[in-house]
């Protein structure tokens, strides 16, 4: 059943309040987390991604709880158990750029540099090992991508990239970058494309979240062995925007 753009939805007295009430929480619980995280730099890196995790799981139970928002998830199957991968997602909300540790882990981000002059929380996130790119500097940025990706990779992180590059709205299609697809041709490893409709729910630029049920869909591997970078994002461009639509948010 098609899910309705949240441009036609009705912000209720519960989903203000509920919004507000997750709002302080987060607030304040990123403060919280960010200390302890900033704490324990020393600690090994496990122990600290357990840190973060902690702070999303129950983050996640508060968006239920106050907003009644929730999510579920097809095509798990698909994630690998033995090895790393380069996840290539849709990006529509905030809501992805949290919650998809619940169920692809341990894994890294790609992200703006800018995100980790953020008191507390871009500092804790810092010592997280994210693969930091300064977007006004391009060639820098892919170059980092990379070299910082097939570290990762090699570490047994997987690697998310949002290959739109920005928040997209529902309904709404942005040309997908090549650098994941790169980092994939270049380090060999398989990309798995992710679709989901996060933005109908936690709309990008927006305070108020929906009540309702996340759907997340994810894809077969697709072997980056003897592809070109633009072979490899076309394919997750097709399945991803195939996905979109029969979810009712293309």
């Amino acid at each position: 059943m098609t899910q309705p753009h949240t441009s036609s939805r009705q912000a209720d007295f519960r989903v203000y309040l509920g919004s507000t009430l997750l709002f302080i929480y987060i607030v304040f619980s990123t403060l919280i987390v960010g200390v302890a995280i900033l704490g324990g730099f020393f600690l090994p890196f496990p122990m600290r991604y357990k840190i973060a995790d902690i702070w999303i799981n129950c983050l996640l139970f508060m968006l239920k709880l106050c907003c009644g928002l929730s999510y579920e998830v097809e095509g798990l199957e698909n994630i690998p158990r033995d090895k790393a991968a380069i996840i290539l997602s849709k990006h529509q909300s905030a809501w992805e750029t949290v919650a998809l540790r619940q169920f692809i882990s341990p894994q890294t981000a790609v992200l703006k540099k800018s995100l980790l002059q953020i008191p507390f929380g871009g500092w804790a996130l810092a010592t997280l090992k994210p693969i930091a790119i300064d977007r006004q500097n391009q060639k820098e940025a892919l170059k980092m991508l990379i070299e910082r990706g097939i570290e990762r990779l090699q570490e047994g992180l997987f690697v998310v990239v949002f290959p739109e590059g920005t928040r997209v709205a529902p309904g709404h299609h942005k040309k997908f970058n090549a650098g994941g697809a790169m980092l994939a041709q270049k380090s060999g490893y398989p990309v798995i494309p992710l679709a989901h409709n996060a933005g109908e729910f936690w709309p990008r630029n927006s305070f108020l979240k929906y009540p309702g049920v996340i759907k997340v869909r994810i894809g077969p591997a697709i072997s980056s062995t003897d592809k070109k970078s633009k072979d490899i994002n076309a394919e997750a461009e097709a399945w991803i925007n195939k996905a979109m639509l029969e979810l009712g948010a293309g």
